[in-house]
Order: structure tokens, then sequence, then C-alpha cells
């Protein structure tokens, strides 16, 4: 027999992302075992709309579902319960502990599992923000980066306890990390506040640290910025961090570049540079070549006769190069009309002339001519 998993959750097949969220926030609240104690249905049904949630809240496996229905699933979800309360997979599709799927939702509820623990002595990861060139975003460079983070202390090698002494189990929490508080009918797990979440404690704190087993410690390390880093892009030194707690292992340094503004006012789009260069009437008429400034240099745009006014030429691979792979965008060039302010009694008789020609003449101007725009 085949499952309906939006007639669990009570939802239609068009129901968006956050409706199916809401329905199953609903139904989990409805048959959550801590609610319906010793009712074995209530907690088969717990189970099973977290199972539909886990299909139907990934776009993945939802589209699978859409497609060949809960037999791709179901292979996990009729058996029985086993150890509810414990870390288990369903057969063949790696489903989560329904608990988990809760605690994920709900931000930390009802799992008696819980998280953290003595094991998750993880140290925090940390941001260093660095600001470069438009060119060293070009080229790639090597920053040397100076930062203070939290590290092992040397005196009791990261322990928290005094030399000859060494840390107990904590009796509060009986080694786990974790305890668990009643609120209603809801069951939370959370960091224990007399350990920290190490499951022990120190006796006899080491003097150094004052029984933290980190202090501060100044760090310099070394990156290479890849050629063709964004501005934005995050760049991962993996143990760059904070020194872990009790032993456990550093977090990562994540360091997100930030390019500056270039003087020569090139605008960037990805891997391809936009600017503007002024040209006068005449090239534009006549047409010519036009020598411009590129991010490695000048490129020259060939100007046809009779350019239009901001035309837009490309000069094909003057751009930035793409992060990772061997060739680079393109740099656009807008062409804009330099008009002159000053003009010699010379100039101006040719250019009344030449309007004369096209069938304005210097009356005409007082409407619409072009070089009453021009002048005015």
């Amino acid at each position: 027999m085949t499952t309906d998993y939006y007639d669990l959750l009570g939802v239609s097949q068009n129901a968006t992302a956050e409706e199916i969220k809401k329905a199953y926030r609903k139904k989990a609240v409805q048959y959550h075992p801590d609610k319906n104690p010793g009712d074995k249905s209530a907690e088969e049904k717990f189970k099973q709309i977290a199972h539909a949630y886990e299909v139907l809240g990934n776009p993945q496996k939802r589209a699978t579902y859409d497609k060949v229905g809960s037999a791709a699933f179901d292979g996990g979800a009729g058996g029985g319960m086993g150890n509810f309360r414990g870390n288990f997979n369903f057969d063949g599709n790696n489903f989560s502990n329904p608990f988990d799927i809760f605690n994920e939702v709900f931000g930390g509820f009802g799992s008696q599992s819980g998280a953290g623990g003595p094991g998750n002595n993880r140290g925090n990861d940390l941001r260093y923000d660095l600001e470069i060139s438009l060119d060293e975003a070009f080229s790639g460079a090597e920053k040397t980066l100076e930062y203070r983070r939290l590290v092992a202390c040397p005196e009791c090698a990261g322990s928290g306890s005094a030399k000859g002494s060494k840390p107990v189990m904590c009796h509060h929490c009986r080694g786990h990390g974790v305890i668990n508080v009643n609120r209603g009918f809801f069951q939370v797990s959370q960091t224990c506040p007399h350990c920290h979440g190490t499951g022990k404690l120190n006796k006899n704190p080491c003097h150094a640290c004052s029984g933290s087993g980190r202090s501060t410690s100044e760090h310099t390390i070394r990156i290479k910025i890849p050629a063709g880093v964004d501005d934005g892009t995050k760049l991962r030194s993996v143990g760059g961090g904070e020194g872990g707690i009790s032993g456990g292992s550093a977090g990562d340094l994540y360091v997100v570049i930030h390019v500056k503004n270039d003087e020569r006012q090139f605008q960037r789009d990805g891997a391809h540079l936009h600017s503007s260069a002024d040209v006068s009437f005449a090239m534009l008429v006549l047409g010519g070549e036009l020598e411009v400034k590129t991010i490695d240099g000048y490129g020259v745009l060939k100007i046809p006769a009779g350019t239009q006014p901001c035309t837009t030429f490309r000069l094909k691979g003057k751009g930035m190069p793409h992060m990772g792979v061997a060739y680079r965008g393109d740099h656009f060039v807008k062409v804009q009309c330099k008009i002159p302010t000053c003009l010699t009694k010379e100039q101006r008789e040719k250019l009344e002339a030449f309007a004369q020609s096209c069938g304005e003449t210097y009356k005409d101007q007082q409407k619409d001519g072009f070089f009453q725009r021009i002048f005015k």
C-alpha cells in the first residue's frame, strides 16, 4: 500500500515549501510523544509525518516522490520503531531520527538525544575582512594576516587543570555535557551550565587560564589570493580559527574579500569590465582608432564612420580572469561624444558651413537644429 505524504501533512500537491513546513509544525505538536504519553498510535503518527516532511521538505526528494510516488521512500517507513529515541536511519534512504527533524524545525525542542555534549568541543570559526585592489584581484596576491585568537593554554595543554591534577566527571550532567529541562509537554536539551558542555569539571583549575583551557595568542598566516576573486569571495583557512575546548579540533578562518573602487573607474560585472571613453565629434563622424586603458595595459578601439554616441564596443579577452579557469572575460567600452566648450572663429565658421550643407541655417537653430543643441 502506498502512502500519500501530502495527505499525511494535510496539504495539496501544489503547496509551497512554507505551507508544508507550517503543516508539519502543526501536526508534529499534535502527535508529539511527550504530549501523548503511552499512546503508541500517536508515536507512530509522529514518525510518519516526520518521514513525510523530510521527503516533501526537500526539493530533490519531493520531485522524485511526485514522479514515482512513495515506493521510492516507504522501504524504511513501515518497519518497527526500534529505539525511537536513539540515533538511527531508515533502511536504504538515510532518513533521520524524527526528533532530529523536530529539533531542526522547532529549534532545539523535544529530543532526548540532544546536541552538543563532550564531543562537541570544536573551536569557533573566525572571520577576517580583507581589502584588496582591483589589480590584486586581477593578478592574484599573497597577503600576511595578523590576528588574535584563542588557543590551547600552553601551561595546562588545554586541559584546564593545574599540573598534577585531572578534571573529574561533571555530576550535574553525568559527563554528557547536556541536561534536559521540562518545558510543558516538551523536553529541552541544553548545554550543561556547570561544565559548559565539556562533561568535566576542574577541581584544581590552571592558574594561567583560570580553568578555561584556552588563552589568547597572536597568530600570523600567509594566504594566497587566487586571480579572479570577486567582492564578497570567501577563502577558508582550515584550522585557522579558535582552538577547541578540552582537546577539540580548531575552528576555521574565513577571509572575506572586499575589492576597492578603482581609480580608473572600471565597473566590474563578474569577469567582465565596463568603462567609458570620450570621443570627438569628428572621430564619431569620420571614424578612426582610439586607445583606451584596460586592466593590464591598453587596447585599441576601431571606431567606424558614423558611430552614434553611447555605442558600446567590446575588447574580447581584456576583462578579469575567471577564478580557477584559464580564460578571461571581456572589457566593454561605451563611447561618449566630447563636445568642445570653446571654439575659435575659424572652427565656428566651418561648423556653421557644415550645418548649412546639412540644410540647417543659423536662424533655424532657434528651433531644434543639431548645432543649436550643441552650442546652447
